[in-house]
């Protein structure tokens, strides 16, 4: 990139400070864009809380509905036993009014009748809002729900490491060719010659594990590189540059020594495992755990999650995608 005001000053590295001022307009545009994205992603968690409290509001609106008729159904119910027992007490009132051979006579039949009796009205069993069921563990319950709509994936992209003829999708989970190379700046982290990512986050200890679901995609490098790792010159993917590492190329997969590993099936999906105190990386088939190779050295510095994508040429899969935990 060149800046014709810059060559204008005496003594200005033209070259050097036009790559800065890009510099500092990508990173005006990475916030903006980072800001948007982080809304976007928030106003999703605000749209599912909306709907889980609606949800839950409506469940709450309608066991009182329900038990509100219950109710309103036992107190008609004592009404009616009321508006009877106050026409027996009218009749008998009448009655006694009778002269006295005609009371003598009714007299049983009017015993008996005044002697009949309301019970007690009694409260409905579960007659009441069950707070417990609505409030208990409240938080708890949305967390554990909201799981299911929320994933985790153990490695994310780094973008600004990202060769400029490579794209990764807006959750950096995702990688894959774009053809013409982007416009972007030389920064130390971003690999120039060669169409790599690393992933954001490096292990310097521990056992840790990543699945890569590949389809048939013809030409990608995946494993684990030194955070030294040359990023602007020369490097084949080796121990010698601090890379190790499966290569597929059309199919025939090979080793970071060169050699040919035959393999039963071509896997769809990859798992890597990396045992940094062991000194091991190792890559299954994640159909079915069948080990494809594993390297074996002695790991000195941090390690990050190293992915190198070619083109997809008629490939159904345009790139690589980094797969959810289960």
């Amino acid at each position: 990139m060149y800046c014709f005001n810059c060559s204008l000053h005496v003594g200005f590295n033209s070259d050097n400070n036009c790559r800065i001022m890009y510099s500092s307009h990508c990173l005006q545009s990475q916030a903006q864009h980072t800001e948007k994205q982080i809304k976007e992603e928030f106003e999703k968690l605000h749209q599912f809380l909306r709907e889980e409290e609606e949800a839950r509001i409506a469940a709450l609106k309608e066991e009182e509905k329900q038990k509100s008729q219950k109710m309103k159904e036992k107190i008609e119910q004592i009404y009616r036993e009321i508006s009877s027992l106050s026409d027996t007490i009218r009749a008998i009132e009448e009655e006694l009014k009778d002269e006295d051979i005609s009371f003598l006579q009714n007299f049983k039949t009017m015993k008996e009748r005044a002697q009949c009796t309301m019970p007690d009205p009694q409260l409905l069993s579960g007659g009441l809002i069950d707070v417990a069921k609505h409030l208990g563990n409240l938080k708890f319950r949305v967390w554990e729900k909201m799981k299911e709509i929320i994933k985790h994936t153990p490695v994310i992209l780094d973008l600004n490491t990202a060769s400029s003829c490579l794209c990764l999708s807006d959750d950096l989970t995702s990688v894959s060719q774009t053809g013409p190379k982007q416009q972007l700046p030389d920064n130390p982290e971003r690999f120039m010659k060669y169409p790599t990512v690393l992933a954001s986050k490096g292990f310097s200890s521990g056992k840790h594990s990543w699945e890569v679901e590949v389809g048939d995609h013809p030409d990608w490098i995946m494993g684990v590189a030194k955070e030294s790792t040359d990023r602007k010159g020369e490097v084949n993917a080796s121990p010698e540059y601090g890379i190790w590492a499966l290569l597929q190329r059309s199919g025939k997969y090979t080793n970071v020594k060169g050699e040919t590993l035959l393999l039963k099936k071509k896997p769809q999906r990859i798992r890597v495992q990396l045992d940094y105190d062991q000194g091991e990386v190792s890559f299954y088939n994640s159909k079915d755990m069948t080990l494809i190779y594993t390297h074996k050295d002695t790991f000195t510095e941090t390690l990050y999650p190293y992915f190198s994508i070619g083109s997809a040429g008629d490939a159904k899969s345009t790139g690589v995608q980094i797969c959810q935990s289960e």
